[in-house]
């Protein structure tokens, strides 16, 4: 990368900073639950370790930043309000003079939605370049592999919610796991996580077929068997013996 561009991609990643930074601070004050707020924020914090810990070793492309930004803002939103009271519809019936939620017909806060169907549309591209230039996926696995990375952390994120809600119990505890009376809210949240990330990399397949001259042999060739050889007992069985002949 020349010097232009790499004096570009700071300028660029130092005003997503900047703006998300100010629109955390700004919502970091007086919150609607302060106890509710401090729980949705550590993960934020890990999560923001980590991307400052391996920035030297793996730096994303300005698309998955981009994305990335958009979803721990709108993540930043709810954890300012709590989820289940984001006030979006009111929001909407200042600007049209009509509720969302009655022109929907939706009896409750969807906000929470919104942000477990963004979380599969907007991080598994990013989470795609990771699989691509750690794991070399190639093919059907560059694909297949973030959709089934959103979904499992999906559930893996839905049973801490759980762990949090028992904990904690009381108002805290209800606030965090934001059900609001839905006994399938867990699933659906799973779900629409699951089709904003096949929605995204369907939208990336179709865009590589249409650029990437090999885009089908590469598909073809990440299908086929590299090691026609059975592993299991005859793996440890091959490694025992390499152990003993070493």
């Amino acid at each position: 990368m020349n010097v232009e561009r790499l004096k570009a991609r700071r300028r660029y990643l130092g005003a997503l900073l900047a703006i998300y930074a100010l629109l955390w601070t700004l919502l970091a004050i007086a919150p609607l639950h302060r106890q509710d707020w401090l729980l949705e924020n550590v993960l934020v914090l890990v999560f923001a370790v980590g991307l400052y810990a391996s920035r030297r070793v793996f730096v994303f492309s300005r698309v998955s930043y981009t994305l990335i930004f958009v979803y721990l803002c709108l993540h930043a939103v709810g954890a300012h309000y709590t989820y289940a009271l984001v006030p979006y519809d009111e929001w909407w019936r200042s600007l049209t003079g009509h509720g969302l939620n009655e022109m929907m017909g939706w009896e409750r806060n969807h906000f929470d939605r919104l942000v477990h169907f963004s979380y599969g549309l907007l991080l598994a591209y990013p989470l795609r370049e990771i699989f691509l230039r750690v794991a070399e996926a190639r093919g059907f696995w560059g694909y297949f592999l973030p959709l089934d990375f959103t979904l499992a952390t999906s559930a893996l994120y839905e049973l801490i919610e759980w762990a949090a809600a028992e904990f904690f119990g009381g108002e805290l505890g209800a606030a965090y796991l934001g059900t609001q009376g839905d006994i399938w809210d867990a699933h659906k949240d799973m779900g629409l996580a699951g089709s904003g990330a096949l929605i995204a990399m369907l939208i990336t397949a179709a865009i590589n077929r249409t650029l990437q001259r090999d885009f089908a042999r590469d598909w073809s060739d990440s299908l086929k068997v590299k090691d026609r050889r059975p592993y299991g007992e005859e793996e440890i069985q091959r490694l025992l013996a390499q152990r003993d002949g070493g």
